[in-house]
Formats: C-alpha cells, structure tokens, sequence
C-alpha cells in the first residue's frame, strides 16, 4: 500500500522534513517513489511546500495520507 508522509532530514537538533509518496511496508528513509514537497519548521512561521496537484494524483490511486500531512495540505489549500 502506498502512504504520503514525513521523512525527516536535517542535522540533530535541526529537523527538515520531506513529504513523499512510498511503500507502507518499507521504513520512512528508504528510497520513496516520489518527493512531493517539503515542511520546514525550523523557519518562523514554519514553512509548508507541497504540490498539490500531486499529491490529489497519488490520492486517486490509492494512496493514503498520514495524519501530519492531511494537516498540512489543509494548510496548504487554505493559503492558496
């Protein structure tokens, strides 16, 4: 099954996130199919960088979303 989430990068102490589309079975930091965007929270406010038109493509074919980033494209379609 293919899950939209958070992966972290970033140093210790630094977090950066990356929204990508990947398997469910396989851990967050393995290689994802796709990089949708980015969630920086080191920034005040903290920015949000998704692509929404992909992430509705990976939705229609079945992908499911993780609590955090539903949140976050909430954010993001209130924006625009």
């Amino acid at each position: 099954m293919l899950k939209i989430r958070l992966r972290r990068m970033g140093a210790r102490n630094n977090p950066f996130y990356r929204v990508v589309v990947s398997d469910s079975r396989n851990t967050p930091t393995a290689s994802a199919l796709e990089e949708i965007g980015y969630y920086d929270v080191t920034k005040n406010p903290a920015q949000v960088n998704i692509d929404t038109a992909r992430a509705q493509h990976w939705i229609s074919r079945g992908a499911q979303v993780s609590p955090t980033v539903k949140r976050l494209l909430g954010q993001v379609a209130k924006s625009a």
